[in-house]
């Protein structure tokens, strides 16, 4: 495989293994940012969204909890600092206080509440992904003279199963 086909195929590894912008995609590929747009939007209209992927990949790499506490421990670090900044603010009244914190109150459990709830389609990609990484690692360990074999169809497969959990 070359010319365009191997470039989209290496746009597409950098974007979603790599996690790199789509203008140091361009830049290392020697083609235009509109040229690797094209190439995602492609790829999407044929089953193949590169940020589910992306977001999947995160998630099974880092883990579905790592990646929800990380969230929650963001939100409680910007909850902290507004309740300092609501008590080293005097000028602000006991009723408007009331209404701050009800309303810090209330995003905190909105936010717990939805970190259970996770996009599922992101959740299911992310195990068969991450089914997928074990069971090349497994090959790799116990089967290293299929290791290639395996190789070249692990890349097909993993466009598959974007099109079956999207």
């Amino acid at each position: 495989m070359s010319g365009p086909k191997k470039s989209a195929k290496d746009a597409r590894r950098k974007f979603v293994f790599e996690r790199q912008a789509i203008p140091t995609i361009a830049s290392a590929l020697g083609v235009s940012e509109s040229t690797v747009r094209r190439w995602k939007k492609t790829a999407k209209a044929n089953g193949d969204n590169w940020d589910l992927v992306k977001s999947a990949n995160m998630i099974s790499g880092e883990g579905m909890e790592a990646t929800v506490a990380d969230m929650i421990e963001r939100f409680v670090v910007q909850f902290q600092a507004t309740i300092s900044d609501l008590e080293a603010d005097k000028n602000i009244g006991a009723i408007e206080r009331a209404k701050v914190l009800t309303s810090l109150s209330d995003a905190f459990a909105k936010t717990v509440s939805s970190a259970g709830r996770v996009a599922p389609k992101i959740s299911e990609l992310s195990v068969a992904t991450d089914v997928v990484k074990r069971f090349a690692d497994y090959v790799q360990k116990n089967y290293p003279q299929h290791a290639i074999a395996l190789l070249e169809t692990l890349e097909p497969f993993g466009v598959h199963l974007t099109e079956v959990y999207e």
